[in-house]
């Protein structure tokens, strides 16, 4: 079994109505709740697009923890969950099950394995 990151980036939600957000609600969680009776769901959750943003940078040999993204981007994450399934097979069906019902585009990525420090 491998983990797979399935996310989108909050611009790729696009702009609707608040009647429309909360038709969304039912069958995105619908998807979590069937992912999560399969046994692959590991974590996941929307992050508040309007919430606190901090970086953490330790390259200088002192970490400085600031206010605000490390990049200056017009995209950002928006969401995320983490399935743990056999392949990318797999991954790709939970990630078009999410797609459809969020109502956005989502992309899928598997996780590097863990390092094995004995």
């Amino acid at each position: 079994m491998a983990e797979y990151l399935i996310y989108f980036n909050q611009q790729w939600v696009g702009d609707h109505t608040e009647e429309w957000f909360l038709g969304r609600v039912e069958p995105s969680m619908a998807v979590v709740n069937e992912m999560k009776a399969a046994g692959v769901w590991v974590f996941g959750g929307g992050l508040e697009e309007d919430g606190p943003v901090y970086s953490a940078d330790a390259t200088s040999g002192e970490v400085l923890v600031t206010d605000g993204p490390y990049v200056e981007t017009k995209e950002h994450l928006g969401g995320f969950c983490v399935v743990d399934v056999p392949d990318d097979e797999t991954a790709k069906m939970w990630a078009g099950k999410v797609a459809v019902g969020c109502g956005w585009p989502q992309e899928v990525r598997r996780l590097g394995p863990v390092p094995d420090i004995g």
